[in-house]
Order: structure tokens, then C-alpha cells, then sequence
């Protein structure tokens, strides 16, 4: 049986995690699955955006800690998962996690891997590596400084405490907190309202943001300049902003 789904709603595609009977960990197969789909709807121009969601009990409990256990250094050398990480993080495409009940470990990786995340009230986050003696690999202790700064992710990772969907959106790890029945609707919801926007100055909206994370403000706002030169370039931009001038709704073709 697969441990990844996946379906379209319209632009948007959804990816679901699979794996109830092992909280929908993170082994190598499931890891394969994911990034072959997530790649799959970023190659297609009618995916607009895309929905990564696990269950309502679990969005993705971590690694596979029984497997992990069988490892030596060397298995960890010769198999790294870095690969994975880079896939994900490859996509142009908008991510957004639809995240309810558990995401720790590598879970919680995946949901900050993402563009945004929409929240059950139930969901809990974490990275509770520090109790097996390990620490997060993948991306986990970075991605956190960077949302939350030194202080709240030296706490998390250090003492491996979850938090809940109320703290994680104070803390600015969440976009929005649902209904514990509303999340992946309300995911989806937000996924449609990014599709509906148009596809390329989308892709040069994401690019510019993440160049936040990985430059210098001056070559981030070189980059961004640069970034909006081009999307001054496109036929969405004149279509844009005559619609706008004509009050009447703009018909985005993706050019």
C-alpha cells in the first residue's frame, strides 16, 4: 500500500501522509513517495498550489525511531536524508501544511519546510530529538531560530518541550489556528485564495522571501529588485493592472 495520497481540488493539489499504523513517520519510503508527488504537482502548470496534510490524530510523528536504532554512523553516512529536505525545499510551488495532532521530529521539520501552516487547536510541535540523544537534521534547529530567534529555539531544542497551536502561533510558527473538524478545509481554503493569484509573480513572491532567510539585506533587496523587474515583464502584470484600472476581475493566464 502507498503511504502518500494525493487528489486535486481544482488548482490546488493535496498531498496526504498515509502511514497510520506507524503515526505516519518518516521512513525512506514514505520520504520517496512525498517528494515524487510534491515534484509531480510543481511540474504541473495547473497546480497552483500545494496542501502537505496528515491525518486529524497525527500529522507526522517523526523518523522511524526503530529503525533509526539499528543504525550505525556509518548507515547515516552512506544514507543521508539530506537529499529529501532538498527536494522539498526545491519546490516553487506554495507549500502549506495542514497539521493536526502530532508534529514532532522530522514532522515538525516538514511543517516548517512548508510556506505556511494552517493548525488544528489540537496540533502539538515539537522536536524531542534531545531525548534520544540526537539533535534535529532536518533543518529543524534553523528554520526555528529563524521564525522564532535564538532564545525560543535554543529552549525547544534543548529541552525537547511541545508546544501547542496556541503558543506556535504566538510564537509566529503558525498562520492560522482552526477548529479541531476545520483544519484541512481551512488549509485548503487558504491554498485556493494563493491559486487564484497570479502563478508567476507567486513563484517570484515565494523566491523573494526565502531570500530573506539566506541573504545579507542588501543582496536580499538586490534580489528582490531583480525579482520585480521580472514579474514586470509578464502579461499577468499588464492583464493585472488593467483589470484593475477597468474594475472588472483579472483572468490570469500564468504569462
Amino acid at each position: 500500500m502507498p503511504d502518500v495520497r494525493t487528489e486535486l481540488d481544482g488548482p490546488v493539489g493535496v498531498v496526504r501522509l498515509d502511514r497510520p499504523e506507524a503515526r505516519n513517520a518518516l521512513s525512506p519510503g514514505l520520504m520517496a513517495e512525498l517528494a515524487e508527488a510534491v515534484e509531480a504537482f510543481d511540474s504541473d502548470e495547473g497546480v497552483h498550489c500545494i496542501v502537505i496534510a496528515g491525518s486529524d490524530e497525527v500529522f507526522a510523528a517523526g523518523a522511524d525511531i526503530k529503525a533509526m536504532a539499528e543504525r550505525t554512523f556509518q548507515d547515516v553516512l552512506n544514507a543521508s536524508t539530506m537529499p529529501f529536505w532538498q527536494q522539498i525545499a526545491a519546490c516553487r510551488t506554495p507549500l502549506i501544511a495542514a497539521v493536526s495532532g502530532l508534529a514532532l521530529g522530522g514532522g515538525c521539520e516538514l511543517a516548517l519546510l512548508c510556506d505556511m501552516i494552517v493548525a488544528s487547536e489540537s496540533a502539538e510541535f515539537g522536536q524531542p530529538e534531545i531525548l534520544l540523544g540526537i539533535i534535529p537534521g532536518g533543518g529543524g534547529t534553523q528554520r526555528l531560530a529563524r521564525i522564532m530567534g535564538k532564545q525560543r529555539a535554543m529552549e525547544l531544542v534543548l529541552s525537547g518541550r511541545r508546544i501547542d497551536a496556541t503558543e506556535a502561533h504566538r510564537l509566529g510558527l503558525v498562520n492560522k489556528v482552526t477548529a479541531r473538524e476545520m483544519w484541512l478545509d481551512e488549509a485548503v481554503e487558504l491554498a485556493q485564495v494563493v491559486a487564484r493569484r497570479p502563478p508567476l509573480a507567486v513563484r517570484l513572491g515565494k523566491q523573494a522571501v526565502l531570500a530573506a532567510d539566506e541573504m545579507p539585506l542588501a543582496s536580499g533587496l538586490a534580489h528582490e529588485r531583480r525579482l520585480y523587474e521580472l514579474a514586470m515583464a509578464t502579461e499577468d502584470r499588464v492583464e493585472g493592472m488593467l483589470a484593475f484600472i477597468e474594475k472588472r476581475r483579472p483572468e490570469f493566464r500564468g504569462r
